[in-house]
């Protein structure tokens, strides 16, 4: 099954540093029963970028958390073993929780198929997409319209050969 890990630059830099994503249970997003239902599709490239879009905006909201991180949205995409993870039956369709699930334990890097990185081109717009979370999860409709400003730049692809030149030197 692919899944898609949100991170942070500094994030993908632990994970480059440890050889690992995640040290237990972590949150991915996947095409799970209820994304499909949700998006009405059965194209499967077109649910794979739902399930890569629902992850930026983890990675959208793991910078709001983080104001000492780049402001570029990361995702990594990762081929885990069937069972390994699992989404949340409780959540059904909760739109908070479509495509999310639990991977069991931590994934080696050198697994991943690919990782998607924002453009220094979008950093503007991220920085102002995650000051503007909290307004928009309270129902501000100006604050849901910077959030998806984000949402108009496309991340970049990038080979897992190439993340030590995302993550700077010495990482």
């Amino acid at each position: 099954m692919r899944v898609y890990v949100p991170l942070t630059l500094p994030g993908l830099a632990e994970a480059h540093r440890s050889g690992h994503l995640g040290s237990g249970p972590f949150t991915a997003y996947a095409v799970t029963p209820a994304l499909r239902e949700w998006y009405l599709s059965d194209d499967i490239e077109e649910l794979e970028y739902a399930a890569l879009g629902r992850a930026a905006l983890a990675s959208l909201r793991l910078l709001a958390e983080d104001p000492g991180a780049a402001r570029r949205r990361v995702v990594v995409a990762v081929d885990v073993p069937d069972g390994t993870a699992q989404g949340d039956p409780d959540r059904g369709l909760d739109p908070a929780a479509l495509g999310q699930v639990r991977v069991a334990g931590s994934v080696p890097l050198a697994k991943a198929a690919a990782v998607h990185v924002d453009s220094s081109d979008a950093e503007a717009d991220v920085a102002a997409a995650a000051g503007a979370l909290a307004a928009a999860d309270g129902g501000d409709d100006d604050a849901r319209f910077v959030v998806d400003g984000a949402e108009d730049h496309e991340l970049l692809w990038y080979a897992t050969q190439e993340v030590p030149n995302l993550v700077g030197p010495g990482d």
